[in-house]
């Protein structure tokens, strides 16, 4: 159950039945916002965590190619370390963060992987065609496509929300995935992997994020049609619905008095760092995850169950 209001670490909600009611949460983070999108992760206070220094590879992803849009901060940035770790060689597309970028490339270095940065935009079909050229040349080949970038706006109201944003939300969150897709597709085999990102916010329906989690929907069904369209020739479509993750999308979308109960109404009563759900995304990349197609993973903390 959504809180209705916070104060410190303890957020209050009406139930409708009980009346007032009271929950202890942990803080993930102050009060902060950002005023752009895609947000920045340098800026972040505190910093997104996310790398598991006690995550072991154990060559799951060994000679593997994996393209991770948004790869440069955040979940994208999460992925992208536990692939290296797993022994995949990795290209990041990413729009305008370039110190994200390069902190992320500089990571993957120290830990003597490889990794390509692609600064461009998604929405664009020619920037995607360029991604997989660049890919090839690189690399030359493609295994596993991350679809993970993508923005989000908070509006009170479907009145609220500007054709322009509405615009902007759509291309970024669908046409870009589907741009990509369509690119990468040709060059996938047997056993390779696409994992799209979808959102809790699709299953409980955010009425702040009307435009989101109309793209976000849209994911699942798009995954779960490409699932079967693809599952004869052997390649997966999976998608991950997070919860809330302290990446830059969060100061970057919500007025900065949410942020301390952003997660409060988990289960588990607390929000996660990026690199909890780093094990999910090596799940759908490797064989470990030979017979799942179709499926949508919910890491939430218990905030959406069934």
């Amino acid at each position: 159950m959504r809180p209705d209001y916070h104060f410190g670490n303890k957020s209050y909600y009406y139930d409708g039945k009980y009346g007032i009611q009271s929950t202890e949460y942990q803080i993930l983070a102050p009060e902060q916002q950002q005023n752009r999108q895609p947000g920045f992760e340098y800026v972040m206070k505190p910093l997104p965590i996310f790398d598991n220094p006690n995550y072991r590879g154990s060559g799951k992803l060994k000679d593997k190619v994996a393209i991770i849009t948004g790869g440069d901060s955040g979940l994208g940035r999460a992925a992208a370390i536990a692939f290296v770790k797993e022994g995949a060689k990795v290209v990041i597309p990413y729009y305008d963060e370039h110190v994200d970028a390069k902190t992320t490339k500089d990571y993957i270095e120290h830990l003597g992987g490889e990794c390509l940065l692609l600064a461009g935009d998604i929405t664009d079909k020619n920037f995607c065609q360029k991604i997989v050229e660049a890919t090839l040349e690189r690399f030359g080949k493609i295994n596993i496509l991350v679809n993970n970038a993508g923005v989000q706006y908070q509006a009170d109201s479907l009145e609220q929300i500007s054709d322009e944003q509405f615009d902007w939300t759509m291309k970024v969150n669908i046409y870009g995935m589907f741009y990509l897709t369509k690119a990468v597709l040709p060059h996938l085999k047997s056993g390779d992997s696409i994992i799209n990102l979808s959102s809790i916010t699709t299953f409980y329906g955010d009425p702040q994020l009307i435009d989101y989690v109309t793209t976000k929907g849209a994911i699942v069904g798009f995954t779960r049609a490409l699932a079967r369209n693809l599952a004869l020739k052997n390649i997966r479509v999976n998608a991950i619905a997070p919860g809330f993750f302290w990446t830059p999308l969060q100061p970057a979308c919500w007025v900065k008095e949410k942020i301390p109960s952003l997660g409060a109404d988990a289960a588990m009563a607390r929000g996660a760092m990026p690199y909890e759900l780093a094990p999910t995304f090596v799940f759908l990349a490797s064989d470990d995850s030979s017979y799942v197609t179709g499926q949508v993973l919910h890491n939430n903390g218990g905030q959406i169950m069934g």
